[in-house]
Parts: C-alpha cells; sequence; structure tokens
C-alpha cells in the first residue's frame, strides 16, 4: 500500500481534521517522505526511542502511536528531539500520530475499548472539547462496587504494577459510568452534572481530590498508559484487515 493511500485512510477513519484546531498534537503523518511503500506496521501508545527502535527491528515501514513528538511545533531538531527522530530517519521508518482523534472515535478510540472492557451499554459520546467529545459514557449492565471496579482495572489494565487509585466520594453502587483515559480528570464537574456515578480515567491532578469529594463522584485513576492501548490496537486491528503486516509494541511506564 502506498504510504500517502495509508495516511489517508487513517485520517478520513479517525477525522483527524476535525480536531485540528483543538489539539497541542500535529495529528496525521509527522515524519516520513510524501510517498512510500508501506506493507508492515508497528503501532506503539508513545513515540519515543525505545518504541522506534522495537518498530525497526521488526521490520516495519512504519510506526503509529497515539503520542507523537511534535507538539504545538518544533523550533530546532537538536538534543533529545533528534535522538527520538533519529532511530526513524535511520531506519527508513515513517511515523503517523493520532491524539485526541483516537481518545474520541466512539468504536475505534481508547475510551470506547475501555468502556467495552467495563461492558459499558447504551454508549454515547461524553468529553467535551469545543464541538468534539474525547471520551464515552455508558451504563453497566451490573452494578460495580468502588472494590469491583477497581479490581477490574487492576486485573485487566497493564498498569506496570501499580494498583488503581480511588477517590470513592459517590454512590456505593455504580452503574452510570464517564470514561476519558489519559489525563482526563477535567471532565469531573462534566460527568456529575450528567448523573454519572464514577469517572475512570488515567492519571490526577491535586484538584481533582476536591471537585471529586464537592461533586459526590467516584473517581478512578487507572494510569495515562494503561487507559490508552485500546485505541492503537484497534489501529492494528484494522491495518491487518487492509492486508498489511502488523506489530503492537508494548512498552508500559507504569504511570
Amino acid at each position: 500500500m502506498r504510504l500517502s493511500e495509508f495516511v489517508s485512510r487513517l485520517d478520513d477513519r479517525l477525522r483527524t481534521d476535525a480536531y485540528a484546531d483543538l489539539d497541542a498534537s500535529a495529528n496525521g503523518l509527522q515524519v516520513g517522505p510524501d510517498e512510500g511503500e508501506v506493507e508492515h506496521v508497528a503501532f506503539a501508545v508513545d513515540a519515543a526511542v525505545a518504541t522506534a527502535e522495537s518498530a525497526a527491528r521488526a521490520g516495519a515501514d512504519a510506526l503509529v502511536t497515539h503520542h507523537g513528538l511534535v507538539w504545538g511545533g518544533m523550533d530546532r531538531l537538536t538534543g533529545q528531539q533528534y535522538r527520538r527522530v533519529e532511530p526513524l530517519l535511520a531506519n527508513d521508518l515513517a511515523l503517523y500520530v493520532s491524539h485526541l482523534p483516537l481518545d474520541g472515535h466512539q468504536t475505534l478510540g481508547n475510551a470506547a475499548g475501555l468502556a467495552e472492557l467495563l461492558g459499558l451499554d447504551d454508549r454515547e459520546p461524553f468529553g467535551t472539547l469545543g464541538p468534539e467529545d474525547v471520551g464515552t459514557r455508558g451504563v453497566a449492565a451490573d452494578p460495580y462496587s468502588t472494590a469491583g471496579l477497581a479490581d477490574l482495572l487492576d486485573r485487566e489494565l497493564d498498569t506496570g504494577g501499580r494498583e488503581t487509585q480511588v477517590l470513592d466520594f459517590g454512590p456505593d453502587e455504580i452503574r452510570d459510568v464517564a470514561v476519558v483515559t489519559g489525563s482526563g480528570v477535567d471532565w469531573v464537574e462534566e460527568a456529575a452534572d450528567a448523573g454519572a456515578d464514577a469517572l475512570v480515567t488515567g492519571e490526577g491532578k491535586g484538584k481533582v481530590y476536591h471537585e471529586a469529594r464537592e461533586a459526590g463522584i467516584n473517581v478512578f485513576l487507572a494510569g495515562h498508559y494503561a487507559t490508552e492501548t485500546f485505541g492503537v490496537r484497534s489501529l492494528a486491528t484494522l491495518a491487518t484487515e487492509w492486508g498489511l503486516e502488523t506489530t503492537y509494541i508494548d512498552h508500559p511506564t507504569g504511570l
């Protein structure tokens, strides 16, 4: 497959252009030629030296990640920025990135995958960011206890041995769940206003304790990396359906 066709297919499926004015990440093709051939694609959460080198060892022609290298522009290609780009150039490895588009996609995205793991039905977009959404919300057929939901997350997610942190300020019975993966605690108030019993996300900020306590909602912090493996795994499945060889690179951070 031509690299340009691969990029175009992903951009169309993920609605990359819709997030252009919302996302600090330069989504789409970040490193690579205008034209080229792609037969083998590697997928990882983070674009880093470790994942680029693993992709190269696997014989990939392109690396697709959730977190890329370009955030709001790149003035100079020196230091650590150069070291991260070097293995891509040295191995003729293209880099495609999808940040918020992959968070918010309601079938392929990170929140959608985590909602599927939690068995949420009647799902709808959640996590308003301008005209778009970066998460999802649904209802569990069988209610969770706080301990039961935390145990499921610890058991099923690649947390690097770190237990899910729980702010248990909401109902004892959890049925309505909002999901915004990664750094999603900015949507605590929206989740509470929507009537959710819990917000499941990755990492916290200092303000979330009092916000959750005052809103009367449970918050589960399961780890940024751990909650954001779903999207790139879904894209790997999609690429396989397109006839491409794929490799998934798991490099958990424990954060």
